[in-house]
Formats: structure tokens, C-alpha cells, sequence
């Protein structure tokens, strides 16, 4: 039940009696930062870093896709292995096809450590990531390093109260644990609950497998924050929204990359 990826052979047709899917993938993702670099800045030349394991390659996949649609090749790629911060051939590897922009499919770390180290080094292109990296780990490790760098989400604002579900989030921290701070990460957590909720509502005593599945595939949103599942899509939302790092440390919504 929303599973925290966006892995794609979890939305494969095999899987739809199987998982239910919340967020977005990580192919709409790719698309949405690689829509953004061409279409808001003009970009053409897109590296890309990432994770050699099967999270990374999803990400890969994605990249290169996006690219397709658009008759775009990646400037440069650099690998990294799993589970370590060695990132420093891969920087070298991305530097040297002089991309305009690199997007990073990995763990905060690295990411962070691949992020620092090109600007030790003057290597300053438009740096994104997915929202997997985990955006308050992300800022926290970069720093004051992190102002700029820019990370995709799949779920809205975690501060934007003009949003019921914001608001109802922010009652159900609060009521847990009054310190808590609002973070994309439990956000996300707090929408997978609401959906499972509503589809065990819905069923009351009657509940079984397929009257809980056929109440998510029913389930059009969650205070505001619109669904769309059917049979032949185990996939609620397909939102993804950027959000971009301060200078504060903080993250802040970005509706289009020309005005920054």
C-alpha cells in the first residue's frame, strides 16, 4: 500500500490486484525535470549522475526517455556504486561533457558530495534530484552548499495551508507530536494513511480484498489533493511539483525555472 517509490514494475499491469501506488513515478519525474531545463531555461545539454543499482537505473531509464521524446542525447554520464560517496570520477566523468545541467538519481550523500565537490571546482550547471534523495537529509548534508540545487516532489507543499489536506496534516502532527516540523517525507506518509483509511471506510464491516481495492480505484481525493485510479491503473496521482533550496537552508516551491 504506497509504497515510498516510484519504481516502475510496481505500476506494471501484474501488479494492479497487488499494489496500490500513491505517488508518481520516477519516469514523470525525469520527464518533469527534463521538461523544465528545455522548456523554461533552454537547456540542451543534460548530464546525468547516478546510483548503480536497479533505483538508479529507473532513474536512468527515465532520463533517457525524456530525452527520446524530445530527439536529445545525454551530454555526459557518471555511475557511482551503491552505498558509498565516491563520487569523484563521476564528477570528473559529467565535467567533461560541459553539460548545462546535471540531474542526480541517488542517495542524499553522494549526491551531496558530488554537489560540493563541482563547486570546489567551478563546475556550477543546473543541478536536480528526485524525491527520493530525501529533501531534508539533502539540505541538511549540503548546507550552505544546497542554495540552488533543485528537487523534484510528489506531493504539494508540506507549509501551503491554502490546502485542506495541508491543513488536515498539519492537525494530525500537531496532535501527535506538537514539535514535529512539516517535511514532504511524512506528508507523503500521512496521504498513504487517509487513502487506506478511506478505502477500509468505505467497505465498514463488509470489507474484503475486493471491496477495498474497488473503494481506492473509486477514490477521486483526499481533501483536495486529486486521485485517479482504474483497473488498468494502480497509480493515484501523477503530480509532481519542484521545489528549489535557499540560501536558508529551505525549501521553497518553483513554478517556473525563467524566474529564478
Amino acid at each position: 500500500m504506497a509504497p515510498f517509490t516510484g519504481a516502475g514494475f510496481l505500476r506494471g499491469e501484474d501488479l494492479h490486484n497487488v499494489v496500490i501506488n500513491l505517488r508518481a513515478s520516477y519516469n514523470q519525474e525525469t520527464e518533469e525535470m527534463v521538461d523544465r531545463l528545455t522548456s523554461d531555461l533552454g537547456i540542451t545539454r543534460i548530464a546525468l549522475l547516478y546510483q548503480d543499482d536497479s533505483y538508479g537505473r529507473a532513474g536512468y531509464n527515465g532520463v533517457q526517455a525524456a530525452l527520446e521524446r524530445r530527439d536529445m542525447t545525454l551530454a555526459a554520464v557518471g555511475v557511482y556504486p551503491r552505498n558509498t560517496t565516491a563520487v569523484k570520477t563521476a564528477l570528473l566523468d559529467l565535467r567533461e561533457g560541459q553539460p548545462e545541467a546535471v540531474i542526480m538519481v541517488g542517495a542524499y550523500e553522494p549526491v551531496a558530495a558530488l554537489v560540493a565537490w563541482s563547486r570546489h571546482l567551478g563546475f556550477i550547471p543546473v543541478f536536480m534530484t528526485i524525491s527520493f534523495v530525501g529533501s531534508n537529509a539533502l539540505a541538511q548534508e549540503l548546507g550552505p552548499e544546497g542554495a540552488g540545487v533543485f528537487v523534484t516532489q510528489v506531493v504539494p507543499f508540506p507549509t501551503d495551508t491554502s490546502l485542506p489536506v495541508v491543513q488536515a496534516y498539519h492537525r494530525a502532527l500537531a496532535a501527535f507530536d506538537p514539535d514535529a516540523v512539516p517535511g514532504f517525507v511524512s506528508f507523503e506518509g500521512y496521504l498513504a494513511g487517509r487513502l487506506t483509511i478511506l478505502g477500509l471506510e468505505r467497505c465498514g464491516p463488509e470489507l474484503s480484498r475486493d471491496c477495498f481495492l474497488n473503494s481506492l480505484r473509486s477514490a477521486e481525493e483526499i481533501d483536495g489533493f486529486k486521485l485517479r485510479f482504474d483497473s488498468a491503473d494502480n497509480q493515484g496521482s501523477d503530480a509532481v511539483f519542484l521545489t528549489v533550496i535557499g540560501a536558508d537552508g529551505r525549501y521553497r516551491a518553483v513554478t517556473s525555472l525563467s524566474s529564478m
